[in-house]
C-alpha cells in the first residue's frame, strides 16, 4: 500500500489538493473538498461501524483520470499541506500488470 513514511495527524482533511502523476505527467487532480461525503461525516459513520484506532487509515477512492501501469512507472502523489509520495511500480511473484 502506498503510505507514506509519516501521516499527518494535526492538519485539517476538508480542503487537501491531491494530484496524481504518472512518470512525470498529472493524471489526476481533485480536493478532499469534493468528496461525496465531508470527512468528518465519513468518520461520524465508520466509528458507529468500528472502533478507529490511532494509525488507522481511511480509503476513499480516487477521482477521474485513473489509469494502467507497467512496472518501471513512477507514480507520484502530492497532497497540499502534506508533502508528496514517490513509488516505483514493480511485478510481484504471480502479479499480471
Amino acid at each position: 500500500m502506498p503510505l507514506g513514511p509519516y501521516i499527518e495527524t494535526e492538519l485539517d482533511p476538508g480542503r487537501r489538493e491531491v494530484s496524481l502523476y504518472l512518470n512525470g505527467e498529472r493524471k489526476q487532480h481533485s480536493s478532499t473538498g469534493q468528496l461525496i461525503f465531508p470527512v468528518p461525516r465519513l468518520i461520524a459513520f465508520i466509528s458507529r461501524i468500528m472502533t478507529l484506532l490511532p494509525g488507522d487509515v481511511i480509503l476513499t477512492g480516487t477521482p477521474a483520470g485513473v489509469g494502467p501501469v507497467q512496472p518501471g512507472d513512477v507514480v507520484e502523489v502530492a497532497v497540499s499541506g502534506v508533502g508528496r509520495l514517490v513509488n516505483r511500480v514493480e511485478a510481484g511473484p504471480g502479479l499480471h500488470l
